[in-house]
């Protein structure tokens, strides 16, 4: 057998620590045992949930930049300083522990946190607020006040997500099992959908890149696929890692499919690939058998670095192939309590650097720089692909409204703005992402069809499609509608709402027979029935071809499997 290297710009990443002076010491980590990263950065600021008492809080830091010019640094010399001050200003308004924040995508000085006390609250951050920062003389201000609360829900809020391309939309996990989708547009908070049928404590949640399809991991051990749009259950259930501690999800980029994090029976961590076609495993992986939950982290190098709290050490796997291959390790003797990672937008292209973690461990947070070790002056834009733009894509209404998404990047060299309309996925690759087949031109993953036990789509949805006047909706339009309770048919007539910004509804009977019924809308007994054995009709169809889905998909796993072994067969016999 012939011995090789696979080669990779990135198989000498190395991770480089900042030196002392340069980290942030004397940080009063929260105590709460919630399983969360503790930390979240924007490209300006860094939150961390704080120890206070009187109920619960988050300190909000300016960005230190040992390796970047990007971010302003603050204090005499420009360095960050190194021990903070025993009296910070703090976001206090929570009642109870802060368990998770989240810096927006499209606003480096908004956060959102949720907390143990049922609370969703949005915090703006004022630049003034830091001049003079660390300065003999300065004072610190006053705590923040945040800019919106939510009642949420009557228990806890574990996990709080703004939505990467719409603006003014957050996502919420809450402890009655369910996930919650707010319109934060006009200012008071507003559910647009609710996303249910989990079985237990909600641990993680992932959105895909135009943030359509949202995945979820479980302590019931599942994994679940949600259409953001429709709301309700999920379109997938899959089982997923089969130890009962902790498990993680992140979305691999703008491809469908994701990765896991979790434990084996015999609590070996594990780290897993998934295909959302059908939420089939392709390949999962032994790391060790340490207890803390792993911490994963993609990056659009196309890098997945695994962080287990707990632990001093930082893996990097390049994926390729449905497969993840060991790049190398950062080491630290220092065990780690939470990460998270700059966006990439602020990185030090200058450097070379491909990515940024920010380490808490003890009292301290430390930045870690990953490098790839070159020393050409111009910029590599090999190493360095567009990233997420800090512009939003959509309004909120504009994506409830079911209008594709045009992501927007930002190229790291010249900081211009480009719009991303990717391919669609193969027609082998997407069997059962939809009835008919999804023409909408995106890279990132359509929101499949449910599978027909879960029985998820409302019955009167085919009948909205054969029934209204006008065009034929498209894919991005099928999930278009908010979810409501679906009305009884009244009359021969009922409505579903469209979940757009002006709450109009959309009729399932079409214009004609409207004018024909007249103002006053009288019974049709014979109209009903004929709907009502439509309905039953097209059901029945859409069961079939949802059958005739699985089997093809079932095929096309067959033929990727038999592929995969002559494969290796051909690499066996070299």
């Amino acid at each position: 057998m012939s011995r090789f290297v696979r080669a990779s710009k990135y198989r000498h990443v190395f991770g480089q620590p900042a030196k002392r002076e340069h980290c942030i010491d004397n940080v009063k980590v929260t105590n709460s045992a919630w399983d969360t990263n503790f930390i979240s950065a924007s490209a300006q600021y860094i939150s961390i949930n704080w120890n206070a008492s009187g109920g619960g809080a988050f300190a909000i830091l300016p960005l230190p930049s040992p390796f970047s010019a990007i971010s302003t640094t603050a204090g005499r010399g420009g360095a960050f300083p190194y021990k903070l001050p025993d009296t910070l200003p703090l976001a206090r308004s929570h009642t109870a522990a802060v368990l998770d924040t989240d810096w927006s995508p499209h606003a480096d000085e908004i956060v959102a946190s949720g907390g143990e006390d049922g609370k969703v609250m949005i915090w703006k951050v004022e630049s003034q607020m830091f001049e003079g920062w660390m300065e003999e003389g300065w004072e610190a201000p006053r705590d923040l006040d945040p800019v919106a609360r939510i009642d949420a829900s009557p228990k806890k809020i574990g996990q709080v997500v703004w939505h990467p391309t719409a603006q003014h939309v957050l996502t919420s996990a809450s402890g009655e099992h369910v996930v919650r989708i707010w319109d934060l547009g006009g200012g008071d908070g507003e559910v647009r959908t609710q996303l249910g049928g989990h079985g237990d404590v909600i641990q993680s949640l992932a959105f895909n890149a135009t943030g359509t399809v949202l995945a979820t991991t479980c302590r019931d051990r599942k994994i679940r696929l949600f259409d953001v749009r429709a709301g309700g259950e999920p379109v997938r259930i899959a089982d997923g890692h089969t130890g009962v501690k902790g498990s993680r999800v992140v979305w691999v980029g703008e491809m469908d499919r994701i990765a896991t994090t979790g434990f084996s029976k015999m609590s070996d961590r594990q780290v897993a690939i998934w295909e959302t076609g059908s939420l089939g495993n392709l390949k999962t992986m032994t790391l060790d058998q340490s207890s803390g939950v792993v911490m994963p982290f993609w990056s659009d190098n196309n890098i997945l670095f695994l962080a287990g709290k707990g632990d001093g050490n930082i893996r990097y796997y390049e994926y390729d192939s449905d497969s993840l291959h060991a790049l190398s390790e950062h080491k630290s003797t220092d065990p780690q309590r939470g990460m998270c990672f700059l966006p990439r937008r602020a990185l030090s292209v200058s450097d070379c650097e491909i990515a940024r973690a920010y380490k808490v461990h003890g009292s301290v947070i430390e930045p870690i720089a990953f490098i790839v070790p070159r020393k050409a002056d111009s910029f590599q834009s090999d190493i360095f692909p567009p990233a997420p733009s800090s512009e939003p894509s959509l309004t909120a209404a504009e994506f409830f409204s079911g209008k594709p998404v045009q992501r927007k990047l930002v190229t790291l060299d010249t900081g211009s703005i480009i719009h991303a309309f990717a391919t669609p996925q193969p027609q082998a690759s997407s069997a059962g992402l939809s009835t008919p087949p999804v023409k909408q031109p995106t890279r990132a993953y359509t929101a499949p069809e449910p599978i027909p036990e879960a029985e998820t789509i409302p019955l009167p949805v085919p009948v909205a499609r054969s029934q209204s006047s006008g065009p034929t909706p498209s894919a991005s339009s099928d999930v278009m509608m908010e979810p409501v309770p679906v009305p009884e048919m009244e009359h021969g007539r009922g409505v579903i709402g469209t979940g757009g910004s002006g709450g109009g509804k959309v009729s399932l009977l079409s214009s004609s027979h409207e004018a024909a019924s007249g103002a006053g809308g009288g019974h049709h007994p014979a109209r009903e029935r004929e709907l009502k054995e439509e309905n039953v009709r097209l059901t029945n169809e859409l069961r079939d071809a949802r059958e005739k889905i699985r089997n093809l998909e079932l095929q096309v796993e067959g033929m990727k499997a038999n592929a995969r072994k002559a494969a290796q067969a051909l690499l066996d016999a070299s």
